[in-house]
């Protein structure tokens, strides 16, 4: 009777053993999942290549540490990583490098227009040369027509700091390269946070209030504008983002 008895209980003991090992092992998977998906996201691998940005996950609750150059940087990292599955809650202690360089230096300036070019995929910025001087900027580098030409001068005149842009790009009609097809490759994380930063880099769009839902590269803004004009501005720039395939403006006309 003794031996069945301790049988009994050692049976209990190795079953509860399992579970309680088990339980660890699931959520390490877990976090294991969403450290990966933040460095494989495509803002990770795009617009955050060059800083340094250290992803830790622990039951589901993130800390970013590192450096980044850019204070906006520091914003898509957290934009991307909150909205990436089984993320509860991000804990951001990234800092931004040079924090005591007067905001809109040319050389930060300089890189804020790239990383507006960068967002829209009909630019095609990765291969826009941008320089800044006294907050007037220089574009060089191929367009593919006179009006995505146009469109760099537009987007770069918008970003806040810049009084001036001089646009010497050369329209070159080159054939499609073998560039990946946007709409098809980016996660939705990634188009929510591109989203959300080229509304903030562009001044006209800047002081927005907006509420961003991407599901497979569909788009669902709301919110409230402060008239037809500023509705279809958001539109227009959101409609260009990398990955995006459609958008669902329902802001209201204050």
């Amino acid at each position: 009777m003794k031996y069945k008895s301790s049988n009994f209980l050692s049976i209990i003991a190795v079953t509860s053993t399992l579970v309680i090992t088990n339980l660890p092992a699931s959520a390490t998977e877990t976090d294991d999942r969403i450290e990966n998906s933040a460095k494989e996201s495509y803002v990770f691998k795009t617009f955050l290549k060059d800083d340094s940005v250290k992803t830790e996950a622990k039951d589901g609750v993130v800390t970013l540490t590192g450096t980044v150059s850019e204070s906006f940087h520091k914003s898509m990292a957290q934009d991307t990583v909150e909205r990436l599955p089984s993320v509860k809650s991000v804990n951001n202690q990234l800092t931004v490098e040079r924090e005591d360089a007067a905001e809109h230096s040319d050389k930060r300036l300089g890189q804020r227009v790239k990383t507006a070019l960068q967002l829209h995929r009909n630019l095609k910025g990765r291969h826009v040369d941008v320089s800044s001087k006294n907050g007037e900027i220089t574009l060089r580098g191929p367009a593919a027509s006179q009006a995505q030409k146009e469109l760099a001068t537009e987007y770069a005149k918008d970003v806040d700091g810049v009084k001036d842009v001089k646009n010497d790009m050369t329209v070159n009609e080159v054939k499609s390269d073998s560039e990946r097809t946007i709409a098809e490759k980016i996660d939705d994380a990634s188009i929510t946070a591109q989203i959300k930063a080229s509304l903030i880099t562009h001044r006209s769009t800047s002081a927005l209030n907006t509420h961003i839902e991407t599901r497979e590269g569909v788009v669902t803004v709301s919110g409230i504008a402060a008239n037809t004009a500023e509705k279809s501005l958001v539109s227009k720039l959101i409609s260009g983002i990398n990955g995006v395939v459609s958008v669902a403006n329902n802001m209201t006309i204050r």
